[in-house]
């Protein structure tokens, strides 16, 4: 169980609607990964690294996903991470992303 946060904690973490527009291999990456490009309309094109590659490239591309919009950009061997896409972690570590809603705009806080 984890701990208990309070609403000014939550409110903090700015969590946005993108769409996937490009997968790329990493094989950089120590993990198994892929280097994913992410629109987020009016606020933006955003790079990540994600351990999801229980997807293919082709299940991946054109996906909407729910990602964390305002963590510091982080170095990941050669890429520097801007967001964090969101998913549930399965007891044996398979990531299923979270899929918003096919009419939510890109860029629209998830609230």
């Amino acid at each position: 169980m984890s701990e208990t946060i309070d609403w000014n904690d939550f409110i903090k973490v700015d969590m946005r609607v993108g769409r996937i527009v490009d997968v790329r291999d990493f094989p950089e990456a120590r993990k198994p990964a892929y280097i994913l490009t992410v629109d987020f309309g009016p606020l933006g094109i955003r790079k990540t690294s994600a351990q999801i590659t229980n997807y293919t490239k082709e299940e991946l591309l054109s996906r909407d996903v729910v990602a964390v919009f305002n963590f510091p950009p982080k170095q990941i061997g050669p890429l520097m991470s801007e967001i964090l896409v969101l998913g549930g972690v399965e007891k044996d570590g398979t990531v299923r992303l979270l899929k918003p809603d096919p009419d939510c705009e890109l860029g629209s806080r998830v609230a």
